[in-house]
């Protein structure tokens, strides 16, 4: 993924939501959002590496992964894809923690947002630090969680504004992420592209003939433990070309008393 908002706990009926975009290259081949036969695995995947982007597995753990934007730093030579940590972490059965300690694997910059059925995480091997993540509304991008971009601003008040006007219905929550506004030259993140780059690459969905949001997804869950998981995927103008859901029965993937870290606001880091 490259821009997703999750409230957690922010609502009695629907206590995790999460919605998504994944911008990627149109030309990479990649399969949407199903079981896959060879792992009790649920989400899209990646063709040319295997992995994926996001990921729910049958033991209720659900991971996603976000590329780290910084051009300034090459990649380590023959570096393993990042959408393996996805499903590595749905098929290990450590704990979110133990999981990220274990990571010693050089890779490209990555965040990880884990669930391991005791609560809710973010890593990055930018900081080696794996995080838990409280109560509140967050956004993440290609950088740190709620490192104020304007994307990640704009995310994280279209979801509490959702919330606040109780306008949670799938549909309305699949919009939120469609806003192709982009701010002033002045207001840009500088991660080492070209300007040029950087402008396209600051909206929350972006449009283009050679690289954009091929999808969004929606990972709603009730209080009941009924579990809504959606994706829609687009074509190379922003049409959508198709849409897939999955309903599952599931214990929480965030525990009901799950304390975290606090607000949203203490998690933003000094950047």
């Amino acid at each position: 993924m490259c821009l997703l908002s999750i409230a957690v706990n922010q609502d009695p009926e629907w206590p995790l939501i999460l919605v998504a975009n994944r911008d990627e290259f149109h030309a990479r081949p990649s399969a949407p959002l199903a079981p896959w036969p060879d792992q009790p695995i649920l989400g899209g995947r990646d063709l040319t590496a295997g992995g994926s982007w996001m990921a729910l597995g049958n033991n209720n753990r659900f991971a996603l992964v976000t590329n780290y934007r910084n051009a300034r730093q090459s990649p380590p030579p023959d570096a393993p894809s990042r959408g393996e940590l996805v499903t590595s972490f749905i098929n290990s059965s450590l704990s979110a923690p133990a999981f990220c300690r274990q990571l010693d694997t050089p890779r490209a910059g990555f965040n990880l947002l884990l669930m391991d059925g005791a609560g809710l995480w973010h890593y990055s091997n930018i900081d080696a630090r794996c995080r838990p993540i409280g109560s509140g509304v967050h956004a993440l991008s290609n950088a740190l969680l709620n490192t104020p971009w304007p994307k990640t601003l704009r995310a994280r008040h279209a979801l509490g504004q959702a919330l606040a006007e109780r306008e949670l219905t799938p549909h309305r929550l699949l919009q939120l992420l469609h806003d192709e506004h982009r701010p002033a030259d002045h207001a840009l993140p500088d991660t080492g592209i070209t300007l040029s780059r950087e402008r396209l690459l600051s909206a929350c969905f972006i449009r283009s003939a050679d690289y954009g949001t091929r999808a969004s997804s929606l990972l709603l869950q009730h209080r009941s433990g009924r579990l809504l998981f959606m994706e829609e995927g687009y074509d190379p103008d922003g049409k959508a070309v198709s849409l897939r859901r999955y309903s599952l029965d599931r214990p929480r993937l965030i525990p009901a008393d799950w304390a975290g870290a606090a607000s949203s606001a203490d998690q933003a880091p000094d950047a």
